[in-house]
C-alpha cells in the first residue's frame, strides 16, 4: 500500500489525545506522523494506520497492523535530488510493502529506531 504526499511528526500528547478511543488500556503513543489527511501512530503495542477516505474524508479506516506482523523493513534516505526519504514495512501475509514517505524535517533513523525497537520484542 503506498500513500502519497509527504509525512510530518505530530506532537505525542495531541495523537494521544485525538484518538484515545482507538486505544487499549494503557497504551501510549510513541511517535506519531500526518500525511495530509492520513496519519500513522507507533504505539507500544502496534502501528496504526488511520486512512481518511472519500472527497469529505469523513469515511475513515483504522488499520492495526501488531508489530509481531512486521517480518522486515527498510529506510532510504533522502539524496540529493529525491529529497523525501522512505520507510517500507513488510507485513506477513502481504506480497508488497507499505511504504510511506517522510520530508526531510523528519529523523528516518529515529523511525527506524522506533520499528527496531518494537519489531523486536
Amino acid at each position: 500500500m503506498a500513500l502519497f504526499g509527504n509525512a510530518h511528526r505530530v506532537d505525542n500528547g495531541e495523537a494521544q489525545k485525538e484518538f484515545a478511543r482507538l486505544f487499549g488500556q494503557g497504551e501510549q503513543v510513541h511517535a506519531a506522523y500526518q500525511l495530509v489527511r492520513d496519519t500513522f501512530l507507533f504505539t507500544d503495542r502496534r502501528l496504526v494506520l488511520i486512512d481518511k477516505q472519500g472527497i469529505t474524508g469523513k469515511k475513515t479506516e483504522y488499520h492495526s497492523i501488531p508489530y509481531r506482523s512486521i517480518t522486515h523493513f527498510a529506510v532510504e534516505t533522502a539524496g540529493t535530488f529525491d529529497l523525501d526519504a522512505e520507510l517500507k514495512i513488510w507485513v506477513s501475509g502481504a506480497a508488497l510493502p507499505i511504504s510511506k514517505n517522510f520530508t526531510k524535517g523528519v529523523d528516518i533513523y529515529e523511525v527506524q529506531a522506533l520499528l527496531t525497537q518494537f519489531v523486536a520484542r
